[in-house]
């Protein structure tokens, strides 16, 4: 009896401490809550109150048109986990001011852009305007993955702006970028390519050795068959001495004498 009223406290001391442990996994960390909150990136943006247009689909208003230019990379070549920069180039031939709101990019696969590969950062800006019959430059810093494979991609860069409080967006760039490696000359594919060129290369020069070793012995069997007439053999001359043969050969050098 008291063996049995042992094991049922040891159970329920382990039911107890069972749903003890439970009720403190599922309690929230309100530090931690507080701490991610507040670990917010703000790289890129000049205000701080960021708004996402990525899902807004505005059309371009009338008398704007924008320009892109980079700067630094007239190539368009990008180092994936670097930071490149482009300038937006806006005019406004319209009668109203343009609030400039944000600059947003992805970037897709090329000549098709149902695959999306990265949306870059929204920089919005504070207080940027461009009023009637100007134009204006802006900044756009942008970054792609350095997990980005090398190659050509699209990319694809619209600003999004207000005029008489109306969301309008523009797109500044649809082009091809170029995306390479930081600071790799040689890159996985470029080591792959020059690995497949070297064991071509160490066929070609096997199967070349084959070819050559075939002809030469070639060669040494065509001249080991001698064509022509040759001397006769001093120990054939005396097993024929006597015979027909001999007779025959020294009646024909008597008519020649």
């Amino acid at each position: 009896m008291k063996m049995t009223i042992r094991a049922f406290l040891i159970l329920t001391l382990l039911l107890l401490s069972s749903s003890f442990l439970q009720f403190a996994r599922c309690e929230p960390d309100i530090d931690a809550d507080v701490d991610s909150s507040e670990d917010g990136g703000d790289l890129g943006i000049v205000n701080d109150d960021v708004q996402d247009f990525s899902g807004g689909n505005f059309s371009p208003a009338a008398g704007v048109e924008t320009v892109c230019v980079f700067p630094k990379n007239p190539s368009k070549l990008i180092s994936a986990g670097e930071e490149s920069e482009l300038l937006v180039g806006i005019k406004n031939d319209g009668q109203s001011v343009i609030n400039i709101i944000a600059i947003q990019a992805s970037v897709y696969l090329p000549f098709d852009h149902h695959y999306l590969i990265q949306n870059l950062s929204t920089q919005a800006f504070n207080n940027a305007s461009v009023p009637p019959s100007a134009q204006a430059t802006f900044p756009y810093i942008f970054g792609v993955s350095k997990f980005l494979q090398p190659g050509a991609y699209d990319l694809a860069g619209t600003i999004v702006y207000e005029i008489d409080q109306q969301p309008y967006q523009s797109t500044f760039y649809n082009g091809t970028i170029e995306v390479a490696e930081v600071g790799g000359l040689l890159s996985v594919e470029s080591v792959f390519l020059f690995c497949l060129g070297v064991a071509l290369l160490g066929l070609l020069g096997v199967w070349v050795r084959g070819q050559i070793q075939q002809l030469s012995k070639k060669t040494k069997r065509v001249s080991k068959v001698e064509v022509g007439t040759g001397t006769t053999d001093a120990s054939m001359d005396e097993w024929l001495q006597g015979t027909a043969y001999t007779q025959s050969q020294s009646s024909k050098s008597k008519k020649k004498k």
